[in-house]
């Protein structure tokens, strides 16, 4: 514990604590290449309501992708890049497209 952190106020949790984690899956779809298996996405809260999307495959760029709620489903707010995160499903359920070119789309590790 560090000086003062005491006096912090904590934090209340948000959409990017409850999308942060690692998915397995695979790309679904590519407008310039093919699908592929085995495609890990790490999913970082970076900011209230606000994720960054890296992965294992070098052909998904890295996303920052603002997050809102609609109808129990955690989504983007807005951006060119789909995130759709299904709480429902046992294990989570992740369906990511990347600047509207290469659709990925899996499960929570």
């Amino acid at each position: 514990m560090h000086a003062g952190a005491a006096d912090e106020p904590k934090r209340k949790p948000d959409l990017g604590d409850a999308a942060e984690g690692a998915y397995e899956g695979d790309v679904i779809s590519d407008s310039k290449g093919e699908s592929r298996s085995g495609v890990t996405l790490t999913v970082k809260r970076i900011g209230k309501n606000l994720v960054r999307v890296t992965s294992t495959y070098p052909r998904l760029p890295v996303i920052e992708v603002p997050l809102t709620l609609a109808m129990g489903k955690v989504l983007q707010a807005r951006g060119d890049s789909v995130f759709l995160l299904d709480r429902s499903h046992s294990p989570v359920k992740l369906e990511v497209s990347f600047n509207n070119e290469v659709s990925w789309s899996g499960q929570r590790r």
